[in-house]
Protein backbone atom coordinates (compact mmCIF):
# COMPACT_ATOMS: atom_id res chain seq x y z
CA UNK A 1 0.00 0.00 0.00
CA UNK A 2 1.33 3.67 -0.56
CA UNK A 3 -0.13 6.65 0.90
CA UNK A 4 -3.44 8.01 -1.37
CA UNK A 5 -2.56 11.41 -2.02
CA UNK A 6 -5.74 13.06 -0.23
CA UNK A 7 -4.07 12.75 2.42
CA UNK A 8 0.14 12.79 1.52
CA UNK A 9 0.43 16.59 2.19
CA UNK A 10 -1.57 17.05 5.91
CA UNK A 11 0.26 19.75 8.29
CA UNK A 12 1.74 17.92 11.24
CA UNK A 13 -1.01 19.55 13.11
CA UNK A 14 -3.26 17.31 11.42
CA UNK A 15 -1.95 14.37 12.54
CA UNK A 16 -1.10 15.68 15.88
CA UNK A 17 -5.29 15.66 16.00
CA UNK A 18 -5.26 12.03 14.41
CA UNK A 19 -2.96 10.97 17.06
CA UNK A 20 -5.22 12.38 19.58
CA UNK A 21 -9.01 11.62 18.80
CA UNK A 22 -7.59 7.44 18.01
CA UNK A 23 -5.63 7.53 21.07
CA UNK A 24 -8.96 9.11 23.68
CA UNK A 25 -11.71 8.08 20.99
CA UNK A 26 -10.37 4.45 20.61
CA UNK A 27 -8.54 2.88 17.84
CA UNK A 28 -10.50 0.09 17.68
CA UNK A 29 -14.42 -1.00 17.91
CA UNK A 30 -14.59 -2.87 20.80
CA UNK A 31 -15.96 -6.54 20.57
CA UNK A 32 -16.45 -6.01 16.37
CA UNK A 33 -13.28 -6.87 15.82
CA UNK A 34 -13.08 -3.55 13.17
CA UNK A 35 -11.29 -0.24 12.85
CA UNK A 36 -13.33 2.67 14.46
CA UNK A 37 -14.72 5.59 12.74
CA UNK A 38 -14.63 8.54 15.35
CA UNK A 39 -17.81 10.80 15.48
CA UNK A 40 -17.75 14.30 16.07
CA UNK A 41 -20.17 13.68 19.39
CA UNK A 42 -17.35 11.64 20.60
CA UNK A 43 -14.79 13.88 19.62
CA UNK A 44 -16.32 16.81 21.02
CA UNK A 45 -16.63 15.06 23.94
CA UNK A 46 -12.95 13.75 24.65
CA UNK A 47 -11.52 17.41 23.54
CA UNK A 48 -14.15 19.18 26.22
CA UNK A 49 -12.51 16.12 28.87
CA UNK A 50 -8.98 17.03 28.29
CA UNK A 51 -9.68 20.75 28.11
CA UNK A 52 -9.40 21.03 24.44
CA UNK A 53 -11.02 23.02 22.09
CA UNK A 54 -12.89 21.78 18.94
CA UNK A 55 -13.63 24.89 17.16
CA UNK A 56 -10.89 23.89 14.53
CA UNK A 57 -13.41 20.86 13.72
CA UNK A 58 -16.38 22.06 13.80
CA UNK A 59 -18.85 25.39 14.60
CA UNK A 60 -21.28 25.39 17.83
CA UNK A 61 -24.08 23.93 15.64
CA UNK A 62 -21.92 20.68 14.15
CA UNK A 63 -21.18 22.13 10.82
CA UNK A 64 -17.58 20.64 10.10
CA UNK A 65 -14.51 23.14 8.97
CA UNK A 66 -12.54 22.37 6.02
CA UNK A 67 -10.09 21.26 8.25
CA UNK A 68 -12.79 18.79 10.50
CA UNK A 69 -14.13 17.13 6.83
CA UNK A 70 -9.99 16.21 6.07
CA UNK A 71 -10.21 14.34 9.34
CA UNK A 72 -13.32 12.61 9.66
CA UNK A 73 -12.56 11.54 5.63
CA UNK A 74 -9.47 10.10 6.76
CA UNK A 75 -10.75 8.04 9.69
CA UNK A 76 -13.40 6.92 7.25
CA UNK A 77 -10.43 6.15 4.69
CA UNK A 78 -8.48 4.51 7.13
CA UNK A 79 -11.54 2.17 8.86
CA UNK A 80 -12.23 0.99 5.15
CA UNK A 81 -8.72 0.36 4.05
CA UNK A 82 -7.59 -1.77 7.41
CA UNK A 83 -11.17 -3.67 7.43
CA UNK A 84 -11.60 -4.36 3.63
CA UNK A 85 -8.66 -4.74 2.38
CA UNK A 86 -5.39 -4.85 4.44
CA UNK A 87 -7.18 -7.52 6.44
CA UNK A 88 -7.51 -10.00 4.26
CA UNK A 89 -4.09 -9.66 2.77
CA UNK A 90 -2.52 -11.01 6.15
CA UNK A 91 -1.65 -15.03 6.28
CA UNK A 92 -1.13 -17.23 8.98
CA UNK A 93 1.97 -19.82 9.60
CA UNK A 94 0.63 -22.30 7.38
CA UNK A 95 -0.15 -20.29 4.69
CA UNK A 96 3.28 -18.21 4.84
CA UNK A 97 5.36 -21.96 5.02
CA UNK A 98 3.31 -23.07 1.69
CA UNK A 99 4.14 -19.95 -0.09
CA UNK A 100 7.59 -20.29 1.47
CA UNK A 101 7.94 -23.63 -0.29
CA UNK A 102 6.36 -22.93 -3.64
CA UNK A 103 8.97 -20.21 -4.09
CA UNK A 104 11.85 -21.82 -2.97
CA UNK A 105 11.18 -24.83 -5.28
CA UNK A 106 10.45 -22.75 -8.05
CA UNK A 107 13.00 -20.38 -8.01
CA UNK A 108 15.88 -22.24 -6.49
CA UNK A 109 17.43 -19.00 -4.58
CA UNK A 110 21.06 -18.35 -3.82
CA UNK A 111 20.24 -15.81 -1.50
CA UNK A 112 20.28 -16.24 2.10
CA UNK A 113 17.10 -17.92 3.75
CA UNK A 114 17.25 -17.57 7.68
CA UNK A 115 15.98 -19.11 10.14
CA UNK A 116 13.26 -17.87 12.52
CA UNK A 117 14.55 -17.11 16.42
CA UNK A 118 11.94 -19.53 18.12
CA UNK A 119 13.12 -23.13 19.59
CA UNK A 120 12.17 -26.52 19.41
CA UNK A 121 9.20 -27.47 17.22
CA UNK A 122 8.61 -23.70 16.32
CA UNK A 123 11.86 -23.72 14.53
CA UNK A 124 11.76 -23.01 11.12
CA UNK A 125 12.48 -20.49 8.23
CA UNK A 126 11.68 -17.14 9.05
CA UNK A 127 9.07 -17.32 5.81
CA UNK A 128 8.84 -13.55 5.09
CA UNK A 129 12.43 -12.64 5.31
CA UNK A 130 12.96 -15.65 2.76
CA UNK A 131 10.06 -14.79 0.45
CA UNK A 132 11.25 -11.14 0.49
CA UNK A 133 14.70 -12.08 -0.28
CA UNK A 134 14.19 -14.84 -2.60
CA UNK A 135 11.95 -12.31 -4.92
CA UNK A 136 14.62 -9.68 -4.69
CA UNK A 137 17.27 -11.92 -6.00
CA UNK A 138 14.87 -13.02 -8.89
CA UNK A 139 13.90 -9.62 -9.96
CA UNK A 140 17.44 -7.67 -9.91
CA UNK A 141 18.83 -9.58 -12.74
CA UNK A 142 22.13 -10.25 -10.62
CA UNK A 143 23.02 -7.16 -9.13
CA UNK A 144 24.66 -6.96 -5.55
CA UNK A 145 21.89 -6.95 -2.36
CA UNK A 146 22.64 -6.44 1.12
CA UNK A 147 20.12 -9.49 2.73
CA UNK A 148 21.25 -8.81 6.21
CA UNK A 149 23.22 -5.78 6.82
CA UNK A 150 25.61 -5.95 9.89
CA UNK A 151 25.82 -1.98 9.24
CA UNK A 152 24.34 1.15 9.88
CA UNK A 153 22.59 2.60 6.79
CA UNK A 154 25.14 5.63 5.56
CA UNK A 155 24.95 8.04 3.20
CA UNK A 156 28.07 9.58 1.83
CA UNK A 157 29.01 13.21 0.37
CA UNK A 158 32.40 13.29 -1.04
CA UNK A 159 33.70 10.13 -0.16
CA UNK A 160 32.28 10.81 3.25
CA UNK A 161 29.48 10.09 5.93
CA UNK A 162 26.84 12.57 5.10
CA UNK A 163 24.04 10.55 7.19
CA UNK A 164 24.31 7.22 9.08
CA UNK A 165 21.16 5.70 10.61
CA UNK A 166 20.54 4.96 14.10
CA UNK A 167 19.71 1.17 13.30
CA UNK A 168 20.48 -1.39 11.65
CA UNK A 169 17.85 -2.48 8.54
CA UNK A 170 16.73 -5.87 7.32
CA UNK A 171 17.78 -5.42 3.80
CA UNK A 172 19.50 -2.87 1.30
CA UNK A 173 19.70 -2.82 -2.26
CA UNK A 174 22.11 -2.32 -3.49
CA UNK A 175 24.23 -2.10 -0.28
CA UNK A 176 24.06 -0.19 3.26
CA UNK A 177 26.03 2.47 1.81
CA UNK A 178 24.31 4.44 -0.96
CA UNK A 179 21.37 2.21 -0.64
CA UNK A 180 18.54 3.05 -3.58
CA UNK A 181 16.09 1.31 -0.70
CA UNK A 182 16.34 0.11 2.35
CA UNK A 183 13.44 -2.47 4.12
CA UNK A 184 12.35 -3.47 7.14
CA UNK A 185 10.48 -6.89 7.78
CA UNK A 186 7.87 -7.41 10.82
CA UNK A 187 6.92 -10.79 11.19
CA UNK A 188 5.57 -12.43 14.30
CA UNK A 189 3.96 -16.42 12.47
CA UNK A 190 4.69 -18.02 16.06
CA UNK A 191 3.45 -15.18 19.06
CA UNK A 192 0.63 -15.91 21.11
CA UNK A 193 0.48 -12.39 22.43
CA UNK A 194 0.64 -9.01 21.06
CA UNK A 195 3.80 -7.74 23.09
CA UNK A 196 6.01 -4.59 23.99
CA UNK A 197 8.38 -6.26 21.48
CA UNK A 198 6.01 -5.93 18.57
CA UNK A 199 4.89 -2.50 19.47
CA UNK A 200 8.56 -1.06 19.77
CA UNK A 201 9.12 -2.46 16.05
CA UNK A 202 6.29 0.19 14.82
CA UNK A 203 8.08 3.02 16.41
CA UNK A 204 11.93 1.60 15.68
CA UNK A 205 10.51 2.04 12.09
CA UNK A 206 8.70 5.54 12.90
CA UNK A 207 12.45 6.54 14.09
CA UNK A 208 13.94 5.24 10.82
CA UNK A 209 11.45 7.13 8.96
CA UNK A 210 11.93 10.58 10.48
CA UNK A 211 15.90 10.00 9.81
CA UNK A 212 15.09 9.71 6.59
CA UNK A 213 12.80 12.89 6.29
CA UNK A 214 15.41 14.71 7.47
CA UNK A 215 18.00 13.01 5.00
CA UNK A 216 15.35 14.31 2.37
CA UNK A 217 14.74 18.39 3.59
CA UNK A 218 18.43 18.82 4.63
CA UNK A 219 20.29 16.95 1.78
CA UNK A 220 17.90 16.16 -0.90
CA UNK A 221 18.81 12.65 -1.13
CA UNK A 222 15.73 9.99 -1.20
CA UNK A 223 16.51 6.65 -0.03
CA UNK A 224 12.69 4.39 -0.30
CA UNK A 225 12.26 2.80 2.82
CA UNK A 226 9.59 0.04 2.76
CA UNK A 227 7.89 -2.28 5.13
CA UNK A 228 6.71 -6.17 5.23
CA UNK A 229 4.42 -7.25 7.84
CA UNK A 230 3.12 -10.83 8.01
CA UNK A 231 0.55 -12.91 10.52
CA UNK A 232 -3.18 -12.64 10.83
CA UNK A 233 -3.14 -12.99 14.72
CA UNK A 234 -0.27 -10.60 15.56
CA UNK A 235 -1.74 -7.83 13.77
CA UNK A 236 -5.30 -7.97 13.18
CA UNK A 237 -6.40 -10.01 16.31
CA UNK A 238 -4.28 -8.33 18.64
CA UNK A 239 -2.65 -5.53 17.07
CA UNK A 240 -5.16 -3.75 15.32
CA UNK A 241 -3.96 0.21 17.00
CA UNK A 242 -0.76 -0.38 15.64
CA UNK A 243 -1.84 -1.29 12.12
CA UNK A 244 -3.53 2.42 12.54
CA UNK A 245 -1.00 4.21 13.74
CA UNK A 246 0.80 2.05 10.14
CA UNK A 247 -1.52 3.70 7.99
CA UNK A 248 -0.52 7.45 9.76
CA UNK A 249 3.22 6.59 9.62
CA UNK A 250 2.67 5.81 5.33
CA UNK A 251 0.59 9.42 4.71
CA UNK A 252 2.44 11.21 7.08
CA UNK A 253 6.15 10.10 4.72
CA UNK A 254 7.92 8.12 7.42
CA UNK A 255 7.57 5.25 5.08
CA UNK A 256 7.29 4.75 1.52
CA UNK A 257 5.41 1.82 1.22
CA UNK A 258 3.74 -1.55 3.29
CA UNK A 259 3.52 -4.60 2.09
CA UNK A 260 0.71 -6.45 4.01
CA UNK A 261 1.09 -10.07 3.93
CA UNK A 262 0.51 -12.39 0.52
CA UNK A 263 0.59 -8.78 -1.33
CA UNK A 264 4.78 -9.41 -0.81
CA UNK A 265 3.93 -11.99 -3.80
CA UNK A 266 2.53 -9.42 -6.30
CA UNK A 267 4.15 -6.28 -5.25
CA UNK A 268 7.44 -7.04 -4.13
CA UNK A 269 8.48 -8.21 -7.73
CA UNK A 270 7.48 -4.81 -9.13
CA UNK A 271 9.42 -2.99 -6.74
CA UNK A 272 12.41 -5.24 -7.22
CA UNK A 273 12.34 -4.05 -11.33
CA UNK A 274 11.59 -0.59 -10.13
CA UNK A 275 14.51 -0.51 -7.73
CA UNK A 276 17.06 -2.55 -10.26
CA UNK A 277 15.90 0.26 -12.93
CA UNK A 278 16.67 2.99 -10.18
CA UNK A 279 20.09 1.10 -10.04
CA UNK A 280 21.43 1.03 -13.29
CA UNK A 281 20.36 4.46 -14.34
CA UNK A 282 22.47 6.37 -11.07
CA UNK A 283 26.42 7.01 -12.86
CA UNK A 284 27.63 4.46 -10.14
CA UNK A 285 31.41 5.71 -11.16
CA UNK A 286 30.72 8.91 -9.54
CA UNK A 287 27.62 8.12 -7.13
CA UNK A 288 29.61 6.42 -4.55
CA UNK A 289 31.61 9.85 -4.00
CA UNK A 290 28.22 11.84 -4.29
Amino acid sequence: MKANPRFSEEPKEFWANVRTISQEVGYTERGANAIKVPTLEAIRQEFTRLGLRVTHIAGTDDTLTDFGQRLLDYFAFRASALNSTVRGCFMKKDSAEVEFNRLKLELNPQCPLPMNKQKAEKRNYAFLTGMVNMLVEANIGGAPCDYDPRSLTTITHDAMPLRTLARRVDGAFPSVVNPVAIWEIKEYYYTTTFGSRVADGVYETLLDGMELEELETAAQRKVQHVLFIDDYFTWWECGRSYLCRMIDMLHMGYVDEIVFGREVLTRLPELSLEWKAKYDARDNSTFSTS
